[in-house]
């Protein structure tokens, strides 16, 4: 088979099958499927975040009474998590920007699957169809720029789709491990500050003033001054856990809503401006035969 032959049928049936896939709108569907799995996902962590920012707020504002040799001593161990509070406070903000991402994400998805663009986009492949099947020795400058308008609009249409299934198997490919693992323990962690904070509830008081209550409530109260310490190791443990996963998710969500939609963008821009300066000129040797 003549080589420009070979490049006809092959334009034909790549213009055939984006045909199928808009109008069938398999890749729309799972394109939105994609975008929707994040959106879950980015509307869960958020949960979470603001679930440990509540528990974190509450250990911070639980004051301990202890009583060492008759003295009163009154102090909040939840102090030591402050500085991860403005982590997690900053987590959450990151998450709410993610899940705007896939919303936004979706109502482009939307717009390229509405009738409006549909046609526009069978148009496009009509006239390149056109060009391919019925060629001339010159293109002219009106038929040239039909063909590039035709060729953006595809680009346009397909690329919303293409990013957000790109996106969705990055994550799955690559990501995927690490949010799964740093989820899973901050949930943890969020259950074990939130135990510690009703374990350092202060017990009820009693009206008797015996000499057994006294020496009861200072051997209770050197316990308790005791238990502090333990549950303040637990604080600062649960602090170095915090800032390992959360920054972890912050990576994970920078990844698929920042980093590879702007590289996939920056690829659009190059595929735009080549389309914008190519003069065509091998479409025209290759389907003239010449």
């Amino acid at each position: 088979m003549p080589r420009y032959r070979f490049t006809r049928l092959s334009l034909t049936l790549l213009l055939t099958l984006i045909l199928a896939l808009v109008l069938s709108g398999s890749l729309d569907r799972a394109g939105y499927e994609q975008t929707e799995a994040g959106f879950k996902r980015a509307l869960l962590v958020f949960a979470v975040s603001r679930g440990l920012n509540g528990v974190i707020s509450v250990a911070q504002g639980t004051e301990v009474a202890v009583e060492p040799a008759g003295i009163g001593v009154n102090f909040k161990p939840g102090e030591i998590l402050d500085p991860v509070n403005d982590l997690v406070e900053r987590f959450s903000w990151v998450m709410l920007a993610s899940s705007a991402f896939f919303g936004i994400q979706q109502v482009l998805l939307d717009v390229m699957a509405s009738r409006l663009f549909t046609l526009l986009t069978m148009a496009a492949a009509g006239v390149l169809l056109w060009t391919v099947l019925r060629p001339t020795r010159r293109l002219g400058t009106g038929r040239r720029n039909l063909c590039r308008l035709a060729l953006l609009l595809l680009i346009l249409r397909l690329s919303v789709s293409l990013i957000a299934i790109g996106g969705e198997q990055l994550y799955q490919g690559f990501l995927e491990p690490r949010f799964t693992e740093s989820r899973q323990q901050l949930e943890q962690v969020a259950s074990h500050i939130g135990e510690v904070n009703e374990e350092l509830q202060p017990p009820s008081e009693t009206s008797s003033g015996s000499l057994l209550e006294g020496a009861k409530r200072v051997y209770e109260s050197a316990a308790r001054a005791m238990d502090v310490e333990a549950r303040m190791a637990a604080f600062r443990q649960a602090a170095a856990d915090i800032s390992e996963h959360v920054i972890n998710m912050i990576v994970v969500f920078m990844v698929q809503t920042l980093l590879f939609p702007l590289f996939s963008l920056w690829l659009l821009l190059q595929l735009v401006k080549q389309v914008l300066r190519a003069r065509l000129g091998w479409l025209e040797q290759q389907v003239a035969g010449h």
